[in-house]
């Protein structure tokens, strides 16, 4: 009779031991609708500015590239030990490095392709999309050129598509001279290239091959600048930067020529060229890299202010107030 009461007894204290054990493990599991996440969200303390050393790896759009090398430039006036190393491999190039881990941020002139955000799942990046403002894509030509003040949407689409045959400039309209036009345009990583032949052309990298590509602007830049009868395309910031070498080509879509500046690219009348810039932050390097965490914090705090100085349209702040929401 004693060995039953023991063994009773031994099975009550096992019972409820089991109990508070069970109750414990469901205290601290995570709630049912919780993001799931190959990531550790427990972000570090505060590191001090002496202290704080690293590396931080952006790859990406020429088009961004001003603003995260202003960035990253004032960001290392006051956290000296962080290195930052801004790459410019074009939206597309930036991302396929970006979707493997291999960079820290991903800066972009268009939203992530869905087959990319797969790619980026795949091998277990999660990220957060932070918009930073509005590009105008500009069409340029030499200054020296004194025929074209405007082109029209079919226009550009004629000079442009796949298979054009449209090789002087009096071919595209009657008045212009018979000069020879000669093509200048982002490479096909690029998030430019990407908008701008959906947009002209009616299909993402839909264009003619027969043109001088480059994923840095100021090499287009320079081939316009130096040839009386070539045309290009590239983001605003560039223009601004170049205006004494290169000249502006205002664009008719159907309601008049409209010239790229900040008002009409704010409000959108610069169509269809008009489009929105962002930055794509590595979840896990948000996390776990002090050194990232501040790099892309001081972005949100300065990124209105100097996405206007290098030539862009900043973002409301209501938009910037989203991103910082969407970090914590």
């Amino acid at each position: 009779m004693k060995g039953i009461i023991k063994l009773s007894k031994a099975l009550m204290i096992f019972g409820v031991l089991a109990i508070i054990a069970s109750c414990t493990l469901f205290e601290n599991a995570p709630p049912s609708n919780s993001v799931k996440s190959s990531t550790s969200l427990t972000l570090a303390a505060k590191p001090n500015k002496d202290s704080l050393t690293g590396v931080v790896e952006i790859d990406g759009s020429s088009t961004v590239y001003p603003i995260s090398e202003a960035i990253a430039e004032e960001f290392s006036k006051e956290y000296k030990k962080v290195r930052v190393n801004v790459g410019v491999s074009g939206t597309g190039g930036g991302f396929k490095r970006f979707t493997i881990g291999e960079t820290d941020i991903s800066d972009a002139s268009r939203p992530i392709k869905d087959k990319e955000a797969v790619k980026a799942g795949e091998n277990s990046i999660d990220f957060y999309e932070l918009r930073l403002g509005d590009d105008g894509i500009s069409v340029i030509v030499n200054p020296d050129n004194d025929f074209v003040d405007c082109l029209t949407i079919e226009e550009l689409k004629m000079i442009w598509e796949p298979g054009s045959t449209i090789n002087t400039w009096n071919q595209v309209r009657s008045t212009f001279p018979p000069g020879k036009i000669r093509l200048y345009g982002p490479d096909t990583d690029s998030g430019t290239f990407d908008y701008f032949t959906e947009e002209i052309n009616g299909e993402l990298q839909s264009s003619r091959s027969d043109y001088t590509a480059s994923a840095d602007d100021n090499v287009l830049v320079n081939g316009v600048s130096g040839d009386k009868y070539a045309l290009g395309y590239f983001g605003y910031a560039y223009y601004k930067e170049n205006q004494d070498k290169i000249k502006l080509v205002s664009i008719d879509s159907g309601n008049g020529c409209v010239v790229p500046n900040a008002d009409n690219i704010k409000d959108g009348s610069y169509s269809p060229l008009s489009r929105p810039l962002f930055i794509y932050v590595n979840v896990s390097s948000y996390a776990s890299k002090p050194q990232v965490k501040a790099f892309v914090d001081f972005y949100m705090k300065h990124g209105s202010k100097l996405t206007s100085e290098v030539g862009y349209v900043p973002a409301i702040s209501s938009v910037y107030v989203d991103n910082k929401a969407t970090l914590k």
